[in-house]
């Protein structure tokens, strides 16, 4: 028997209940900017109770983080099947998500998003850089590997920011191994990393 804790219904209710507040967070930014959202707005976008929403959520901030954390989960997912061992295999997967999502991601990394989008996409992708990197320092680093992850992640921002700043002039593969081509020579250099995979390109076309 099947209690209703367990009940497979009850987990799809929940699961579009909280795309509806995420999809409802998302559509007010790109309208208003994150600042300007309420919780009554998303209340209202979502129709949905206010019971509801707090049922799910305390306020609109863990509703973003929730969001931002579930393109954390996509990444690293998607880049141990699709990457395997690469360097940074995250980086064609969020260039090709970019891609697809330029109205969502124009809205988090823009001024629609503000510094609280940019800083918890930032903090993603160092928990993704940083594990790709601790099990591959070598005993002849010369840099730290806070001061490595800071400069890769800055890099990652600054060119995905301006890629879609300029309503991607490149390729997602194009800007994947820019990306590459200028981060890994020194990270190999200031870690002591030895031929690291795919240190010289990206992924197939």
């Amino acid at each position: 028997m099947i209690t209703r804790e367990h009940d497979p219904r009850t987990d799809r209710r929940v699961r579009r209940t909280r795309d509806a507040i995420h999809r409802a967070l998302i559509e007010l930014m790109i309208e208003k900017g994150y600042e300007a959202v309420t919780v009554a707005d998303i209340i209202t976008k979502a129709d949905v109770g206010r019971s509801t929403f707090y049922t799910h959520f305390t306020d609109k901030r863990e509703v973003l983080y929730a969001s931002i954390d579930d393109l954390a989960g996509f990444l690293r997912a998607g880049s141990q099947v699709k990457g395997g061992r690469r360097l940074f295999g995250f980086s064609r997967m969020m260039f090709e998500h970019a891609h697809e999502q330029q109205e969502l991601l124009r809205a988090l990394l823009g001024r629609g998003g503000g510094a609280i989008v940019y800083e918890r996409i930032r903090l993603v992708l160092a928990d993704l850089v940083r594990d790709d990197l601790v099990p591959r320092v070598g005993p002849g680093a010369t840099v730290p590997l806070d001061l490595v992850v800071d400069g890769v992640v800055g890099a990652y921002m600054a060119l995905l920011s301006r890629w879609l700043d300029e309503r991607e002039p490149h390729t997602p593969h194009e800007m994947d191994v820019a990306f590459r081509r200028l981060v890994i020579p020194g990270v190999v250099s200031g870690l002591g990393i030895t031929a690291p995979e795919g240190a010289a390109g990206a992924e197939p076309r």
